[in-house]
């Protein structure tokens, strides 16, 4: 699908052009705790097409222990948690207690507490063991970390995924849309609101790969019509 209002004849950028963030990681916690309230109908109203597509990508089976990064109010711990049934586990990292206390209650509510492990964390250092996933989900989150720490990321997602397991990616993405009105007016905003428009399009594929990633499948969506989000499952490449 072509993106909307893409400007012809435009030279694509290097890597290197990917926007810094310049927001700490308190400022991104600090603004995330403050939209926690309302984020949760945000991410129903905006995103919970992006997380079925990318959770029906990621084939769950039942029984298997998952990881989501970024698990924000629990839209798609949830989900996780249902489909990988009683015997299987749904684990959940943020940094932002706010969240975590919705996730929760959320999980709660569903009956799924049970299946649901929560810890408040940072996804650069993640406090789980090595080869203890089958899966892992990071969805509208890798865009949140600057340049040099994306990589990092990836490489602990890595450490912590089983040698056959799945990492699913969903993220804001450039490739191929270096020329868009809308992504032009997204990166205006992250430079001049970094602390609340902290998020940026990247270079997906290209850092999955990177990463020692092969990628398995690959999609392409509009979120709200307009931001263009790429859609992976990919797999370890082996040692």
């Amino acid at each position: 699908m072509p993106s909307p209002w893409r400007i012809e004849g435009v030279v694509l950028p290097e890597k290197s052009d990917i926007l810094r963030v310049t927001a700490t990681p308190e400022d991104i916690e600090k603004s995330y705790a403050a939209l926690s309230r309302i984020y949760s109908v945000l991410e129903g109203r905006f995103e919970s097409k992006l997380r079925q597509r990318m959770l029906n990508m990621l084939d769950i089976r039942e029984g298997e222990r998952l990881l989501e990064v970024g698990t924000g109010t629990g839209c798609g711990l949830a989900a996780m948690a249902r489909a990988v049934g009683k015997t299987g586990k749904a684990h959940g990292i943020d940094i932002t207690p706010e969240m975590l206390r919705l996730c929760r209650r959320r999980t709660e509510k569903a009956g799924l507490a049970s299946r649901v492990e929560l810890t408040e964390g940072e996804a650069r250092s993640l406090p789980y063991g090595a080869r203890k996933f089958d899966a892992v989900h990071v969805v509208s989150t890798l865009e949140l970390f600057d340049t040099a720490d994306i990589p990092r990321v990836l490489e602990e997602v890595r450490r912590v995924l089983k040698p056959q397991g799945r990492l699913g990616l969903a993220s804001l993405s450039r490739e191929g849309h270096e020329g868009s009105i809308v992504l032009r007016i997204y990166e205006w905003l992250h430079r001049h609101l970094a602390r609340y428009a902290s998020c940026r399009p990247i270079y997906v594929e290209r850092s999955v790969v990177e990463a020692g990633f092969s990628i398995l499948k690959r999609d392409e969506m509009f979120v709200g019509g307009l931001f263009a989000t790429k859609l992976l499952v990919a797999a370890p490449c082996a040692s």
